[in-house]
């Protein structure tokens, strides 16, 4: 046999073990994560359940998830440990200000406009533009009242019977 026709399978024995070996990688990742976990760290299960580590045993996990709930999860259910700053901001909504001396930004553009005595006055010398409309005093009135003019454009009443038969 030629090495042309063993090409096709070496790279696909190469793939496959490169495929193995980043999975036995991220086995393993998981598996010091959940090692490192410690009583009052926060986790997240894989079921999407945040609460926090009250005690660490070889195969299970005690967790606190509320005022007087305790819940006993083997540890491989254990989805991720979080840093302190991420489970109170998922958890109980805490920011962190990572910026405390950066600008804040306001709400409104009030503050992006000219802030001096001249913009009052160029606002109060405006004078109203026109858009095109028109007032109901300044349109024309017609000869006959509304009231005729309706009649004659609604479409008469019929018993039902049509000539279309």
């Amino acid at each position: 046999m030629s090495l042309l026709t063993l090409l096709p399978f070496i790279v696909l024995i190469g793939a496959m073990f490169l495929m193995t070996r980043s999975a036995k990688k991220k086995q393993q990742q998981a598996v010091e994560m959940r090692n490192q976990m410690q009583p009052g760290s926060g986790v997240r299960t894989i079921g999407g359940m945040y609460a926090t580590v009250k005690e660490v045993n070889e195969d299970t996990v005690l967790v606190d998830a509320g005022p007087g709930v305790e819940l006993l999860f083997a540890k491989n259910s254990i989805g991720a440990v979080l840093t302190d700053d991420e489970y109170n901001r998922i958890v109980h909504g805490v920011e962190h200000d990572l910026k405390s001396d950066a600008d804040i930004v306001p709400d409104d553009a009030s503050s992006l406009t000219e802030t001096g005595d001249s913009a009052v006055d160029a606002t109060a010398d405006d004078k109203a533009v026109d858009l095109g409309k028109k007032d109901a005093a300044e349109e024309p009135a017609d000869d006959a009242p509304a009231g005729e003019a309706k009649t004659d454009e609604e479409p008469k009443k019929t018993d039902g019977d049509s000539e279309a038969k």
